[in-house]
């Protein structure tokens, strides 16, 4: 006996599901957020800084170029699975390839301050606001 279930709102989602297909595809370039996106991220403002965190299981530390331009973050790499020369290959479901990740960062950050750490696939950059993008108390005379 087999017991499927379905979902009763799954045919209301295909059409939303057909779009992220094609917007996912070649043809529009490599995806840079959302659903099915790689790296997945999370960012967030600690005290001064702005955080970071990217998940990347799987990825050599030598495998990553990260850049800071203006307002921009970019993370880039390859992530590789190897297979022993007699392996057969019954199920891929794990992704392998090149990645490119764009974020847009908050004005006034400084660049030459980024810091980097990587542990267990994670990568946690901190990025500091830039002195001339603090607020700044001023006295009356």
């Amino acid at each position: 006996m087999v017991i499927r279930v379905r979902d009763p709102f799954a045919t209301l989602l295909e059409p939303q599901r057909a779009m992220e297909n094609v917007m996912g595809s070649d043809w529009f370039g490599a995806r840079t957020s959302g659903s099915g996106a790689f790296p997945l991220i999370n960012a967030f403002k600690d005290g001064e800084d702005f955080v970071v965190v990217a998940e990347l299981p799987g990825v050599k530390k030598e495998d990553l170029d990260i850049q800071v331009r203006g307002d921009t973050l970019r993370i880039q790499g390859k992530k590789t699975i190897s297979y022993d020369e007699n392996a057969s290959v019954h199920r891929r479901e794990r992704a392998a390839g090149q990645f490119d990740r764009t974020l847009s960062l908050p004005e006034g950050i400084d660049a030459a301050k980024v810091s980097a750490e990587y542990r267990d696939g994670v990568l946690t950059l901190r990025l500091p606001r830039a002195e001339s993008a603090k607020p700044r108390t001023v006295t009356i005379n």
